[in-house]
């Protein structure tokens, strides 16, 4: 049981797990939005510390919440902003601001394409379970924590790269040949693995758009053309990021070896979750195969979960 003054909210007067429902509503006020008292019940199904965005998940469950009471007509796109305000003002995470966009934004049978520069979006079919596909989600139960520094290292090299490549953001980078001047070879390791993930991502979402679904909708060949995407996406994370961890690794390898069209990490890295896209029929042999290889290592068995492209946060009673 967490008691906070809304009148008295200021970042640091709230510390742990209720820093960040207390966090939207001291950017709510921020916004000028005003609100009543509230006494709120939080509960989950989403394993902490998996890597899986929870921590967005209860700002923008809070968010709609304290709307909803209050009364107040706030349009989405502005909670986004005041979700990753409370995070990283309040919270004092430095996070982006992709976790409270998915929240808030997303649609069932849609991937969300997010423009971080702009903040536009735009919806993506994607149904993997019309062309016989799913997506596995393996929580390796290796615990991840953003606030310990790695995180916010990652991106003080991201934009130091940046200044000394006089470029605004790595955004900005049109052509890895320019990084020439770059001589550090972390931070150019660092702008490798930026420029190429954002190509990846236009990548998979012009596979997608070529072949919309439901039907026909995307075919085996295209879902193992991004499937090789993502695990090429793991690859880079692990080398040039340097952000992945063992259990994700042997995750990755093991359900590519069993028939996966591809996987990789998700969430900042340093433990949490694997994502993969597997044909339905290979389902089984994936997670036995993940199971197997780290029960070889020794290693705490990891939790499967079936995830589904899936509507924005809502009100779901009452």
């Amino acid at each position: 049981m967490v008691e906070v003054d809304l009148d008295g909210l200021a970042p640091s007067r709230v510390t742990g797990w209720a820093a960040y429902p207390a966090g939207v509503a001291w950017a709510l006020e921020a916004a000028g939005h005003r609100l009543p008292g509230a006494c709120i019940a939080i509960d989950s199904d989403v394993p902490a510390g998996a890597g899986l965005s929870s921590s967005a998940a209860l700002e923008c469950a809070t968010a709609l919440a304290l709307t909803s009471l209050a009364g107040l007509d706030v349009p989405r796109a502005e909670l986004v902003t005041i979700a990753r305000r409370a995070e990283n003002e309040f919270a004092g995470v430095p996070t982006g601001i992709m976790d409270q966009s998915a929240s808030l934004l997303c649609r069932a049978g849609h991937a969300l394409l997010l423009d971080c520069r702009t903040l536009e979006n735009f919806q993506v079919q994607f149904d993997p379970a019309a062309g016989g596909a799913g997506l596995l989600l393996i929580n390796t139960r290796a615990r991840h924590e953003l606030a310990d520094g790695e995180y916010g290292r990652r991106r003080a090299e991201c934009e130091e790269a940046a200044r000394r490549l006089g470029i605004r953001s790595l955004r900005d980078l049109t052509d890895l040949a320019d990084t020439g001047s770059l001589t550090d070879p972390v931070l150019r390791r660092r702008v490798r693995h930026v420029f190429t993930d954002n190509q990846r991502v236009l990548e998979v979402v012009a596979l997608l758009r070529a072949s919309p679904g439901p039907s026909p909708g995307p075919s085996a060949d295209t879902y193992r053309e991004i499937g090789r995407l993502l695990t090429q996406a793991h690859a880079s994370l692990r080398d040039d990021f340097e952000v992945s961890w063992p259990e994700a690794d042997a995750a990755v390898e093991a359900a590519v070896g069993a028939g996966a069209y591809g996987a990789r990490m998700i969430g900042g890295g340093f433990g949490g979750s694997v994502l993969g896209l597997v044909p339905a029929a290979a389902a089984g042999a994936v997670r036995d195969a993940v199971a197997g290889a780290f029960a070889r290592h020794g290693w705490t068995a990891p939790e499967f979960l079936d995830a589904v492209p899936a509507d924005s946060a809502r009100q779901v009673s009452g």
